[in-house]
């Protein structure tokens, strides 16, 4: 074992925070938080010590393969599938156009550098759709945003003397820097408070200063009531809404006829407890609000975006410190635009560019002709993770072409006709664009651990060889900049914006051009970060003042600093005025007008049901919580988890006595998608008449005596494409209505 620690980061959540390995081999052997990485500075949860069940999964890929006309699948050669699958490509382009071609994927919790690459394949083809699993939670809160502010925000919670979190267990699932370390500071902190909504007492909510325990699925009347606290009590800060929000009257209209008791009736929570939480955010000097899953998963999903954003924009909680702010970003990942586009069958919202998850399957399985006839997946496992996994498993079988590209054979990867096995995560150049903080953002190129596993390749590369089967770049064209990029950045700066300006195709397949010409010159393996040398100049010329107080003089100087330093590098700082700034109208404030049917959405909460549930499926079952040993689909060795090895079906200790369950036991879930056998946990966390099971479950794998295991339930057998946000097609995984029977 080498005694050198390699700087590196964790890949299981957004937070991606820096760790230092040594290896033993290509073992993970010693893994360790990177006090040298400036957003996490050393800190790290008990996942990332696990790393190494993904590096060296015994599931791994490591030849191309192609399904034989009985279903099984035969190893062949790169050259070979390279060929195949881009005539594939060019056939369903000619034949019925390039639009009728599916993009899923750009990337887990780490590997977006790959998907980075993917866009120029996509646009030689005519590709024009895309989807991703933020299609199934983020797309409803990216359009209300787009229309507020034109940005994504983040709240500051290591300053905020207020915390909010809606839907949120930042002690399980992280999201923020230092997450436990800044939850244990607040907690500590006599002059600070958490206030938690969730129906659920999470770890979060253990900790919290006030739990307003909602019924699950009723957050809506919650937050309405909140925000009506704030108007029919004059707290809201008039000055901050005079200067710098515009439409703010035509909400507080609304909200005035608000029944605070009635809404508190509606989702179970004492209005005087309701109203000391809002009079105590209104109190505060600052705070911050983040909204997860618990809302973007549940019923009235975007309202809820609407509504609990009020909570800080009402009092003025921007652009200060601890505050919530709008932020840098060094590679978008959705597009936060007001339009609203349509699927070609269904007419479904087509919100920041991405397809609703729940919808898939329509698009393929009909007989209308704009459907979807072949998908591209990238490091995604839709068969898995989209609602009513059995629906998804039709239709990519009814597809003319599937092409998947990961470094398993995934339940997706079992469907599909090629199979291309990528490099892990570990064995290339990678990077997060998840960078969302505020006033010091950060990004952090990884350089290899490990070289490629033979018979793999990085994604990089294999979009080049996809886009070099096309033709549609003659090599010669490239040679006037690879001869610029042996000179240097800067001569390769001038040469490459000559080049695209002469040439129209090289500003469809951008990604491509920097792989072949800049990327051979890059050191220490890492010509897949030729891209972000584009990225960079973007980042100089949105944020010039920022990067240069960053210490970054231009965006080759910026690129040549991701470049050579490993743990990460602060790539923007911004001062608080900064905000305003940021915000994409021309007259610099918040609109909270210019979405009329979300106001008339709130106008109608009188008369929306509270509850979905059935007397025949009497239960609302949250689909996929987070738990301690539960992580994404890319952790599919199971002998990583040291407790909760099957994911528990967790109940009431009121539904336990009432349907006869025993702790440990054996009972059956049953909703109007599916059914499934699951171990049953009492727990008082859980309110009567709900339920939960966890995330990462139902993943088939091959122990070391050959035997295949599927420990633990598929969430999305259980869930359903038809139940999802009206506005944004998010799916109601956390809101799914089931009967839980016990097995004697």
């Amino acid at each position: 074992m080498t005694n050198d620690w390699q700087q590196t980061a964790c890949i299981l959540c957004e937070c991606n925070c820096g760790i230092v390995v040594q290896l033993d081999g290509r073992t993970l052997a010693k893994i360790r938080g990177d006090k040298k990485h400036p957003a996490s500075k050393g800190y790290t949860c008990n996942k990332a010590l696990r790393l190494d069940h993904y590096q060296n999964n015994r599931n791994r890929l490591t030849s191309p393969m192609r399904r034989r006309p009985d279903g099984g699948y035969e190893e062949i050669d790169w050259d070979t599938a390279i060929a195949e699958i881009a005539a594939g490509f060019t056939h369903i382009r000619d034949t019925y156009g390039g639009d009728k071609i599916l993009y899923y994927g750009g990337g887990g919790q780490g590997n977006h550098l790959g998907g980075a690459y993917s866009g120029a394949f996509l646009k030689a083809i005519g590709a024009r759709y895309r989807s991703n699993a933020l299609a199934q939670e983020k797309t409803g809160e990216a359009w209300v945003d787009a229309h507020f502010y034109g940005g994504h925000t983040r709240g500051e919670f290591e300053h905020a003397e207020v915390s909010v979190f809606v839907g949120k267990n930042p002690w399980m699932s992280q999201s923020f820097p230092r997450a436990r370390t800044v939850l244990n500071d607040i907690a500590k902190n006599p002059r600070r408070s958490m206030i938690v909504i969730d129906p659920v007492l999470t770890d979060t909510a253990k900790m919290a200063d006030l739990h307003l325990r909602v019924r699950p699925g009723t957050d809506v009347w919650c937050l309405a009531a909140m925000a009506a606290v704030l108007v029919q009590e004059d707290l809201c800060n008039e000055e901050f809404l005079a200067s710098h929000v515009s439409g703010a009257d035509v909400v507080r209209e609304v909200l005035r006829d608000i029944d605070i008791d009635d809404y508190a009736h509606r989702c179970g929570v004492d209005p005087e407890l309701i109203r000391a939480a809002t009079r105590r955010i209104a109190g505060a000097d600052s705070v911050a609000v983040f909204e997860d899953l618990g809302i973007q998963q549940a019923p009235n999903s975007t309202v809820c975006s609407y509504l609990n954003k009020l909570l800080w924009i009402l009092t003025g909680s921007f652009a200060k410190r601890g505050g919530q702010h709008l932020h840098s970003s060094f590679g978008p990942l959705l597009r936060h635009s007001t339009d609203v586009g349509r699927t070609p069958v269904t007419g479904a919202p087509v919100l920041g560019g991405l397809v609703p998850s729940n919808v898939v399957p329509q698009e393929i399985l009909s007989d209308h002709p704009d459907r979807f006839r072949a998908l591209i997946v990238e490091s995604s496992n839709p068969a898995h993770s989209l609602a009513d996994s059995g629906a998804c498993r039709v239709a990519f079988e009814s597809l003319e072409l599937m092409v998947v590209i990961d470094v398993a054979m995934t339940e997706t990867a079992r469907l599909a006709h090629y199979v291309l096995p990528a490099a892990s995560q570990f064995e290339k150049p990678e990077a997060t664009f998840f960078n969302f903080e505020f006033p010091r953002n950060t990004f952090h190129l990884r350089h290899p651990l490990l070289d490629p596993l033979p018979g793999t390749l990085s994604e990089p590369e294999i979009w080049a060889r996809l886009v070099r089967a096309l033709g549609v770049v003659d090599d010669a064209e490239l040679r006037p900049l690879r001869a610029a990029a042996e000179a240097g950045l800067d001569a390769y700066a001038v040469a490459f914006m000559q080049a695209v300006s002469a040439n129209p195709m090289f500003g469809k397949v951008l990604p491509y051009v920097l792989y072949e010409t800049l990327g051979p010159t890059l050191p220490d393996g890492l010509a897949g970060a030729a891209a972000l040398w584009g990225l960079a100049q973007n980042v100089a010329q949105a944020y010039p003042d920022a990067i240069r107080r960053a210490g970054h003089r231009d965006g080759n100087a910026l690129f040549e600093a991701i470049l050579t330093n490993r743990s990460g590098v602060t790539f923007t700082l911004h001062e608080y005025a900064d905000d305003f700034a940021l915000i994409r109208h021309a007259d610099r404030k918040i609109h909270l007008d210019t979405m009329p049917e979300l106001l008339e959405e709130i106008r109608r909460l009188p008369d929306v049901p509270t509850q979905y549930t059935t007397a025949e499926f009497p239960i609302v079952l949250s689909a996929g919580e987070r738990r301690p040993f539960t992580a994404n689909d890319i952790l599919r060795d199971p002998s990583w988890r040291k407790r909760d090895v099957e994911g528990a079906l967790r109940v009431s200790v009121e539904d336990a006595q009432e349907l006869g369950l025993v702790d440990g036991a054996q009972a059956r879930i049953t909703t109007p998608a599916g059914g499934a056998m699951a171990t049953v946990e009492i727990s008082e966390t859980m309110l009567p008449g709900h339920a939960s099971l966890p995330n990462g479950y139902g993943l088939d794998f091959t122990d070391e005596a050959g035997a295949v295991r599927i420990p633990g339930v598929a969430p999305n057998s259980l869930t359903s494409t038809q139940w999802r946000d009206e506005y944004a097609g998010t799916p109601w995984h956390k809101h799914v209505p089931a009967r839980i029977e016990s097995i004697h």
